[in-house]
């Protein structure tokens, strides 16, 4: 393997001349920097990027610490963060927190000590006090995404899970049905909470009684909202329409509503949240809420390197739903 005292001996000049060259850090004759250019083609040398990181405080790359690896969600999330990266002429370093507190934190410090220039963290569980401790123990700045802060803890990309949910719901509700079950994400999560809290503000909002043996709790796949369906079949409650607070968890209901023999839309309207590519594709297709995660991952790495460069912190920004509206919702066949 070519060292750099290799580049020096087939270029003729001093290691410091190599060094200049390679970062940019003093003006070099055009003929020597060509000289040393050629060496390295030459002799296929690789500058170690690491110790460079060290030696300058960093890396030249963008840290991205996700919940999970899994699905279409995070893949769009990642293919974007990638991309804004690659434009920025950024290396992304991404890795992820299996959904953990403790273990999202050591991530985060594991791409501060690779010397990023800033981080962009998707987290479900982690406090606000967890995420303040972060925050105060980092030199680098850190966005967080899909989630809401106080203006105090920094900045963020956040979107309106409860107004979302509500748009779905008052859509449930205009078309006339008035017993609509949901099946949560997990509840412990601030994404589940606000949009169980949207669920039942929209039918507070119409005059509709929250009815407990409407809501099962779920855990964002397929199996989940297949057993979540079953349960409330099983439960014996009457309802005309589903809300299911994930496309992965609608699509699950929907075989177990196939398999109970209750045909959708005719018998069963059933919706689901964040407008997955497969939702299209079901059936019969899912009416859903989109979350536009590819519009905030965009924005979430953009304020990262603004950030990073030492720009002010804008105001948190907030995305909001769009209905997507298929075959899988209709009014309900008779009143309740």
């Amino acid at each position: 393997m070519a060292t750099i005292t290799d580049v020096c001996k087939l270029a003729g000049v001093s290691k410091a001349t190599v060094s200049r060259v390679l970062n940019g850090t003093a003006q070099v004759k055009e003929s020597t920097r060509r000289a040393v250019f050629d060496a390295i083609d030459q002799l296929g040398y690789r500058p170690n990027s690491l110790a460079r990181a060290l030696a300058h405080n960093s890396a030249n790359s963008l840290g991205l610490v996700v919940s999970d690896f899994e699905g279409a969600y995070f893949g769009t999330l990642l293919k974007q963060a990638a991309l804004s990266a690659e434009q920025h002429g950024k290396q992304l370093i991404v890795t992820d927190g299996h959904d953990d507190p403790e273990r999202e934190r050591d991530a985060v410090h594991l791409l501060a000590d690779r010397r990023c220039d800033a981080i962009v963290l998707y987290s479900r569980f982690m406090s606000e006090a967890q995420l303040a401790e972060l925050k105060a123990g980092l030199a680098i700045p850190l966005v967080l995404i899909n989630r809401e802060l106080p203006p105090a803890l920094g900045p963020s990309v956040c979107f309106e899970q409860a107004g979302a949910a509500r748009l779905m719901m008052d859509h449930l509700v205009g078309l006339g049905h008035r017993r609509i079950a949901c099946i949560t994400t997990p509840i412990r999560a601030p994404t589940g909470q606000a949009r169980l809290e949207g669920y039942r503000a929209a039918l507070g909002a119409h005059g509709i009684a929250v009815d407990p043996r409407l809501i099962e709790h779920g855990d964002s796949h397929l199996e989940g909202g297949y057993l979540a369906c079953r349960r409330l079949l099983e439960r014996g409650a009457k309802f005309s329409a589903l809300f299911a607070f994930n496309d992965d968890m609608a699509v699950g209901a929907l075989r177990a509503l196939h398999e109970a023999g209750i045909r959708v839309p005719q018998q069963l309207s059933v919706a689901g949240f964040d407008n997955e590519p497969m939702s299209a594709y079901s059936q019969p297709p899912l009416t859903t809420v989109e979350l536009p995660i590819q519009a905030m991952t965009r924005h979430a790495m953009q304020l990262a390197l603004e950030l990073a460069e030492g720009r002010p912190a804008p105001a948190p920004v907030r995305f909001r739903g769009r209905l997507i509206l298929r075959g899988s919702v209709t009014a309900p066949n008779t009143s309740d």
